[in-house]
Formats: structure tokens, C-alpha cells, sequence
């Protein structure tokens, strides 16, 4: 890195420059379509900047359609082709949709579920909870779910989501209420899903699956604005769970098979990339409305599985307190994706045709529908938004922000400032700054175990060491700092925080 002023930075030849307190420009060069920005504290984007994070997200600004800037938020980090943490919108009649730019665990996301235990209540109890979730919760790789499917169920998961959960005794109304879109995309098509997708999935309904994924009892430490979460129904002390998995290996082949497909077909568009994993679909185009349908079945896919892992979970908690899930207010409070791809209309510059461009050159703002790209991102609509649910319309979409198993979690709301910086979006997490092969060569996950429990009261079970090795909390950044930049920022306001009691993974 050189560094030219304190407003400059310069980072293997890419160029940011400072537009305001955490707010970091690629300027427009080249074949770049748009500019490039970058939401972090400048402690942050010294960790975002060792890897290909900046040079992905340039990358990103080639993409046809694409509106107003490409955006990392302040977790980023390098991914396949565009980068964790990284929002798109690309204009849905002369853009183009890009699978890479989703994700392959399409629907990546985490629920809360409140409760009115309190802490005291747990003492006692972790290692016979932890147990037993371990025991009831299937979780790793490969097959096993809290139910298996045959083709017909897999087709009405695909379609319907989580009203199949309702219809089969596995949530309730208020369940499909707190959730995103309801816990169903409409624009579900099951008939673009691949057979070999559809059997990957049958057998992984309701399970974590391996990775980062989790399934964590916590409880709340920290009540920043009481009001909020008033409304959220959270206050100290109190326990609640949190839930993140995705799509399973439904979700990975779906974005397999149309990256292929793209490679097939559209190698012409292909070929006006700079890297080839941006590989996209022209707007308009049948293999572009076919993704788009099965994206849509597979986020109904990931939306149905943390809902029968959340009814699972009620169990387990009634078994080892001896009272029903209702008794004790086991509620959802909300579910949001975090690999996810959605139509949204948006206020941006645009040409004399109307058509999305780069801001220096547009005539005019204008309200265009876009494909809204957010990859590690967080949906984080303000307040007054018709997409919000009516219990929180009046303080804004909760947000959920997991952080390491060592060193708690957020919920945010959507901050007022959203959707001018970021699309309504913010981060989704820590954000690694350690590889998982680095990782295992540098912790030993019965060793990060013993010294969680024995130094922080935190009971962690998983299917191996390896795992919590490449998990363990000095792999990540510092959450507490990626969650002031946002709430500095005003795309996402802190309203609590949580620690961890209990851990179970893959």
C-alpha cells in the first residue's frame, strides 16, 4: 500500500478516495461503468484491502445495467468473483442478473427467536441444552434433516416456503408474519430447478449444514435504543436463539448449473468481463428469468429449513424446561437473507432514455426496478417501508448481525440513511480475515473449545475440531467495530446486543 494523503488511499494500484467519514470512492476509470465505494473506517479497510475485495468490486462496476456504484459494506472480503459483503443493482430491462454476485448458499440468512427466559433461567442447564440441541439439530455435511422429502413435498417447498411449514403443523401464523416477504417468493419457479439440484435438497430440510453455519443461545447484554427494542420485544438478560444456515446443496447447484449455462450461452457477454465468476445473464433473457425463478425457489428452500430447525428447537427447549414453546413466548422476532437477489425499485441517475448510468453523466434521478444484487449483505429498510412488517413499520427491519461464537452479535434496524448509501443494505456479519486452511493451521479446535468455556462460560459442540478451528473468534473481524460504522453511517442503528451461551455447528 502507498498512501498520498490523508484522504487518498492507494491499494495495488486501485485508487480510493475519501467522501466522507467512512465513506470511500473508487473513482470512475477505464471500462468501469460506475464508481466503486467502500463503507469502513479506515481500520477496516486496511483488513479489506489484503485480499481481492477492492479489485473484485471493480470488477463489479462492468456489469451491464449496473446503477449508481457498487458497494462493499463494512465486513467485506473476498469472494467468488464478487465480493462478500458486496451490493449490486443492475437495471432488470437492460441489466443482466449474475449468479456469482448472489452467492452459491443462495438465501444465506439468520432468525432470532425471542423468549421471556432470562439468564438465571439457563445457569444450570448449558451443557444439558447444548447436548441436546446437538442431538436433535442435525447439522454437517451431507444428508439428514428434520424431514425427508420426496419429490412432490420438495416441489411445494420450492413453491410455497414456509406456508407449507404452516400447513404442516410445523410453524404458525406469526411465524410467516416476522419473516421476509412472508417467508415466500412468489416468483418461485420449481420446473428451472435442475433433478439433480431437487436431490441434493430432498434430504437437508431442516439442518445447518457445515461451515459458519450456526445455531446459538444467547442472551442479551446490551439495550441501546430502549424504544426499538421495546418494540422488538428484547430487554437484558433476556435468552433468546439465532439461527444461520441457507439453501444447503440445493442452493449450490442451482448456481452451478446457471453459471454453466451462462458459460453456454451468453459467452459473448461473458467475454466483456473481467473475470469470468461475474458471469451474467442479459435482462430479458430466458436463462436470465429461469435464474431468477430458481433463485427464488431456493431462497423458499432456505426459509423453510430454518423454520423446521426453529421448530425443532422449540422442542428441545420444552423437553429441558418442562413447559410448552407458547409458555415461553418462543416467537420469532425475524428472518433476513443475506445471499440474495431481489427486484426492488430504487431512486437512481439515469440517462435521457431513462435507462440507469453513471452519476456524473445522468440528466436526471429517476425511480428504475433494479435487480438488487446483496451478497453478505443485509436488507436494512428504514422505517415507513411498505416491505416491512407491520409490526415494525414504524421503527424499521430489524437486522440481525452474527458475530464469532466469542464475541456476540447485533440486532440493528434499518437506518434512515439506507437507502441513499447502500441500497438499503448493510453488513451481515464479522467478515473473515483468516482462511479456513489458515485458520486450522493456526487454532485447535479443542483447545478454542476448552478456553471458551473455561474462560467465558460459552458451551461449544460440533461435529469436529476442524470446525471450531475454522471458526474460532480470531478469524473474523472485530463485529463490535463493523457495527459502528454502520450505525455511524445511519444504514443500520445499533439496538442490542447479545453474547453467547450455547454454540452447536457442523
Amino acid at each position: 500500500m502507498t498512501e498520498d494523503s490523508d484522504d487518498v488511499r492507494e491499494f495495488d494500484g486501485i485508487r480510493l478516495e475519501r467522501v466522507r467519514e467512512h465513506v470511500w470512492e473508487i473513482p470512475r476509470e477505464g471500462e468501469m461503468r460506475v464508481p466503486a465505494r467502500v463503507l469502513a473506517s479506515e481500520a477496516l479497510l486496511e483488513q479489506i484491502s489484503d485480499d481481492k475485495t477492492l479489485q473484485q468490486l471493480r470488477n463489479a462496476t462492468h456489469l451491464p445495467g449496473i446503477a449508481e456504484r457498487a458497494v462493499c459494506m463494512p465486513d467485506g472480503h473476498q469472494g467468488y468473483g464478487f465480493p462478500v459483503g458486496g451490493v449490486g443493482a443492475t437495471d432488470v430491462e437492460t441489466g443482466c442478473i449474475s449468479p456469482g454476485s448472489i452467492g452459491y448458499d443462495i438465501n444465506c440468512g439468520v432468525r432470532m427467536m425471542r423468549t421471556n427466559l432470562t439468564y438465571d433461567d439457563l445457569r444450570g442447564h448449558e451443557e444439558e441444552l447444548v447436548n441436546a440441541l446437538f442431538s436433535n439439530i442435525p447439522s454437517g455435511l451431507g444428508g439428514g434433516g428434520v424431514v425427508e422429502s420426496d419429490i412432490e413435498t420438495m416441489e411445494q417447498i420450492l413453491d410455497r416456503g414456509v406456508d407449507w411449514a404452516l400447513e404442516h403443523g410445523y410453524a404458525v401464523e406469526d411465524d410467516l408474519t416476522h419473516c421476509e416477504d412472508e417467508g415466500m417468493r412468489p416468483d418461485a419457479d420449481p420446473s428451472a430447478v435442475s433433478q439433480k439440484a431437487k436431490d441434493r435438497g430432498k434430504n437437508q430440510i431442516g439442518s445447518l449444514g457445515s461451515g459458519n453455519h450456526f445455531l446459538e443461545v444467547q442472551r442479551v447484554t446490551d439495550v441501546y435504543r430502549s424504544d426499538v427494542a421495546a418494540e422488538f420485544g428484547l430487554e437484558e438478560d433476556q435468552v433468546v436463539v439465532l439461527i444461520h444456515c441457507g439453501s444447503r446443496g440445493l442452493g449450490h447447484q442451482i448456481c452451478s448449473d446457471y453459471l454453466r449455462k451462462i458459460e453456454q450461452e451468453h459467452g459473448d457477454l461473458l467475454a466483456e468481463l473481467p473475470d469470468k465468476e461475474l458471469a451474467a445473464a442479459p435482462a430479458g433473457s430466458d436463462l436470465a428469468e429461469e435464474y431468477y425463478g430458481a433463485m427464488c425457489a431456493a431462497i423458499n428452500f432456505a426459509w423453510v429449513n430454518r423454520q423446521l430447525i426453529m421448530h425443532r428447537t422449540r422442542r428441545v427447549f420444552e423437553r429441558i424446561f418442562d413447559r410448552d414453546w407458547e409458555e415461553m413466548e418462543m416467537e420469532l422476532l425475524y428472518d433476513v437473507a443475506h445471499n440474495i437477489g431481489k427486484k426492488e425499485v430504487h431512486e437512481v441517475a439515469v440517462d435521457a432514455d431513462g435507462h440507469p448510468t453513471n452519476p456524473e453523466d445522468a440528466v436526471d434521478r429517476a425511480e428504475r426496478e433494479l435487480y438488487v444484487h446483496r451478497k453478505g449483505a443485509t436488507r436494512a429498510f428504514p422505517a415507513g417501508r411498505p416491505e416491512i412488517p407491520s409490526a415494525y413499520r414504524d421503527v424499521g427491519q430489524p437486522i440481525i448481525i452474527p458475530g464469532s461464537m466469542g464475541s456476540g452479535s447485533y440486532v440493528l434496524r434499518g437506518g434512515e440513511h439506507s437507502m441513499e448509501l447502500s441500497f438499503g443494505s448493510t453488513a451481515h456479519g464479522a467478515g473473515r480475515t483468516m482462511s479456513r486452511t489458515q485458520a486450522k493451521s493456526e487454532f485447535w479446535g479443542e483447545t478454542v473449545q476448552e478456553e471458551l468455556r473455561d474462560q467465558q462460560k460459552i458451551y461449544v459442540k460440533a461435529q469436529s475440531g476442524a470446525t471450531v478451528a475454522e471458526e474460532a473468534p480470531g478469524v473474523y473481524k472485530d463485529v463490535d467495530e463493523v457495527v459502528r460504522v454502520s450505525d455511524e453511517l445511519g444504514i443500520g442503528d445499533k439496538v442490542a446486543r447479545t453474547f453467547p451461551v450455547c454454540n452447536i455447528k457442523g
